[in-house]
């Protein structure tokens, strides 16, 4: 998960302070050398990291303990505040037009960033909020780019504007932006094609289509994973053509972290989103406040709430209570509350949201363990008969020894797996009322 590294790093700095009573020059300087160092390997720019440092050191030596808080929960307070401010303080939506005039975004960067895929995301974004949106394939070099383009178009439900390979891409965007406005769109997004490294051709092309159409925003994707190398690229992009916000790809990956905690401060430009999976549906709203937890290992509750309200369903979730409170919950609900986790993104990513459940914390876990196992868990209740799955009392030893031949593993598996199930069927007894929607529910059909 991103910023694992560097937030146990960070962690592990803030350590050493708690037993002080009081923040003494010396204590800051010390652990604010760490930090730096941190920073450095996270690949944040290095006149970020240095202006960083002096902002809180300014504010934190001679701090006094305060509300309650020692030294160390002090420094994270002052660090977390000027992580904040380092990634814009305030959140950035992509700014849509009112009434029927028509909102055009051109989709900039290099290729293999996840332009093309991020395209659609942003689309699927804006038609879950009741507008309509047209997909422009505009990329005419990269084979399949336009062929992939109308398969996610096609998965969101989004209209996909193609004219092949052999037109200007200039030509295609204009013809786009006309199609758009006889069909009523409200958002015209256009996919334009990347190089490997930016050249004149390319720079010349986004020119041109700026030029035949009126675009609204640029919206750059770079790819997080390149750490410094994305902070240069977006600050040549904003140089020639000129862009008005970024989205980070590939943030759920083995990234240092280096780019989400420069662009601001370098460019001036705000992070819009952030691409934390492959999936259509990963793509989160970059919120400073929420990311700057994540990185200092506080969690992040309110994303975690807002993905469980977005999978949710609310027919199966009065379904699901309605069996507890029957005391019904079966091996049936207990697959759909599986795939309710795996849909919010796996264990790893529900738990770097939980305040003190990141990876620093529980580095001993091994996620690829976790979802062989979880899989074996799937395979042993796909193994079950549907009346075995809905009434759980009847499985007796032969049943369980028919059921892990089936599912390829050995039986005490299979007596592991029903003993946990029971556990948490008398859990769930004991809490009639956690599925409810509303703060009380906020975690609902999670297995936990």
């Amino acid at each position: 998960m991103a910023f694992d590294s560097l937030s146990e790093k960070l962690q592990n700095v803030f350590k050493n302070l708690r037993s002080k009573g009081r923040l003494t020059e010396a204590d800051v300087k010390t652990a604010l050398k760490e930090v730096k160092m941190a920073l450095l390997e996270a690949d944040v720019n290095f006149k970020v990291v240095k202006q960083f440092v002096k902002d809180v050191n300014e504010r934190a030596v001679g701090q006094d303990v305060m509300n309650g808080l020692n030294p160390g929960q002090m420094v994270i307070k002052i660090v977390n505040e000027e992580m904040i401010r380092l990634m814009g303080s305030e959140t950035t939506e992509i700014e849509i037009k009112a009434g029927n005039e028509l909102t055009i975004l051109m989709m900039v960067g290099l290729q293999g960033a996840g332009k093309t895929t991020t395209a659609a995301k942003l689309a699927g974004k804006f038609k879950a909020k009741g507008k309509k949106v047209l997909l422009a394939a505009c990329d005419v070099y990269r084979p399949a780019a336009i062929e992939q383009l109308q398969i996610n178009g096609e998965k969101q439900g989004v209209e996909v504007f193609a004219m092949g390979d052999k037109n200007r891409p200039p030509d295609i965007a204009k013809a786009a932006v006309e199609h758009a406005a006889k069909g009523d769109f409200q958002i015209v997004i256009l996919d334009t094609a990347g190089r490997l490294h930016i050249d004149e051709d390319m720079m010349a092309e986004l020119q041109q289509i700026k030029q035949n159409v009126a675009v609204s925003q640029t919206v750059l994707v770079v790819d997080s994973m390149t750490g410094q190398d994305a902070v240069n690229v977006a600050g040549t992009f904003d140089e020639k053509i000129g862009i008005d916000g970024v989205i980070l790809t590939k943030l759920d990956g083995d990234t240092r972290g280096g780019a989400a905690l420069s662009i601001r401060a370098v460019t001036g430009k705000p992070i819009l989103y952030a691409g934390m999976g492959e999936k259509l549906s990963d793509l989160e709203q970059f919120y400073p406040d929420r990311m700057a937890s994540r990185i200092l290992g506080m969690g992040d509750v309110l994303t975690l709430i807002e993905k469980a309200q977005e999978e949710f369903d609310e027919e199966k979730a009065k379904k699901l209570e309605e069996k507890m409170r029957k005391n019904e919950f079966d091996f049936e609900m207990y697959l759909e509350s599986m795939s309710q986790m795996k849909k919010m993104g796996g264990l790893s990513s529900i738990m770097s949201m939980i305040p003190g459940l990141g990876a620093a914390k529980i580095p001993d876990i091994d996620e690829t363990a976790a979802e062989k196992s979880m899989a074996r868990t799937e395979a042993i209740i796909y193994s079950m008969t549907a009346a075995e799955r809905k009434n759980p009392s009847l499985l007796n030893p032969s049943r369980k020894r028919r059921i892990a031949e089936g599912a390829g593993v050995d039986i005490a598996e299979v007596n592991r797996l029903v003993k946990q199930f029971e556990q948490a069927r008398k859990m769930m007894k004991q809490m009639p009322g956690m599925m409810k929607k509303g703060k009380r529910g906020m975690f609902q059909g999670l297995p936990f």
